[in-house]
């Protein structure tokens, strides 16, 4: 499958109902770029949602490599489907190369519609405080419930990493994580348009 068809295919999984949106915020993609392995996917989930982008990133990467170049940059050269509705445009975030840098500038800039994608359970929190959704890069959906326990369970294997121990890392990175990212973003994407 080539992404221009994998674009029409996920165009198909979003189609949304925009009656009711007159009166709401229109929800923005927020992407966590630092190590992210699925930016290419949540553009191609927001091309086909017709919603803005926000890639945030450590000021040393060049983060608009993801972004075509015959997409928007701008509000003002979106295609939306009416006035009420933004369309799709890319921006990007340099921020500096301190320790949670980009987190904070996400959060400084995030409005309780609003979808983010990351894999810090960290910044997942915080963008759940304020009422906006997350999403891991395998396609977990984080949620209030669960956070605290995942917070705890990573400081203490933050702890015992200190100490000199050893934790399981992560598994390896495979395609059915992306595909279950991409399924995963789409029904997130169609909740925050419907919402």
């Amino acid at each position: 499958m080539t992404a221009h068809q994998s674009d029409e295919a996920l165009a198909d999984t979003l189609e949304v109902n925009n009656e009711d949106r007159t009166s709401c915020s229109f929800p923005t993609l927020i992407i966590d770029a630092d190590a992210c392995p699925v930016t290419r996917e949540a553009l191609a989930c927001a091309r086909s949602a017709r919603i803005p982008v926000l890639i945030a990133g450590n000021s040393t990467q060049n983060l608009a490599r993801r972004i075509r170049r015959d997409d928007p940059r701008d509000a003002e050269h979106a295609r939306g489907r009416d006035a009420t509705h933004p369309g799709f445009w890319a921006e990007t975030l340099d921020v500096s190369c301190g320790a949670d840098s980009a987190d904070f500038a996400i959060i400084e800039r995030l409005e309780p519609s609003d979808v983010v994608v990351t894999q810090d359970i960290g910044l997942a929190s915080m963008v759940l405080g304020r009422g906006a959704a997350a999403i891991g890069v395998r396609g977990h959906i984080y949620n209030k419930a669960t956070i605290d326990m995942q917070l705890f369970i990573r400081h203490e294997e933050k702890k015992v990493r200190r100490a000199g121990g050893r934790t399981q890392g992560p598994a390896a990175f495979t395609d059915d994580d992306r595909e279950r990212f991409q399924r995963s973003l789409a029904q997130l994407l169609r909740e925050a348009l419907n919402s």
